[in-house]
């Protein structure tokens, strides 16, 4: 499966933003999708995911409350709205896959290229 992401870009603190996932493929409705981040000089660290069978969905305390991983089986698409986002959100936000899996440390197997979010103080 090949995943492209877009609607990355800068953003005032305070401000939303809605990432895009699109899956090529096989169906993204048999993975579970997750989001995941890296800022400058730091390490890669998970967001949110979204599981493939119940789209139960689970989220980095960091991040909850204010961003929300969804997907559109259809469209084989997953989002990942972004709201009341702060400097610290800054990073590469990254679109990972992996098939019919579920669990804490979850390996990923395919990824996207990634992009940019810049939100501004």
């Amino acid at each position: 499966v090949q995943l492209v992401e877009s609607g990355g870009g800068l953003v005032q603190a305070g401000g939303s933003l809605r990432l895009s996932c699109a899956a090529s493929g096989r169906t993204s409705s048999s993975y579970t999708m997750g989001w995941f981040r890296q800022a400058p000089g730091k390490e890669r660290e998970f967001v949110a995911a979204i599981k493939w069978r119940d789209s139960f969905t689970y989220y980095a305390d960091s991040v909850k409350g204010r961003f929300t991983i969804s997907r559109d089986n259809a469209k084989n698409t997953v989002y990942l709205q972004m709201n009341s986002l702060k400097p610290e959100d800054t990073a590469v936000y990254y679109c990972a896959a992996v098939w019919k899996s579920w669990g804490p440390g979850l390996k990923y197997d395919y990824w996207g290229q990634g992009t940019q979010v810049t939100v501004s103080s």
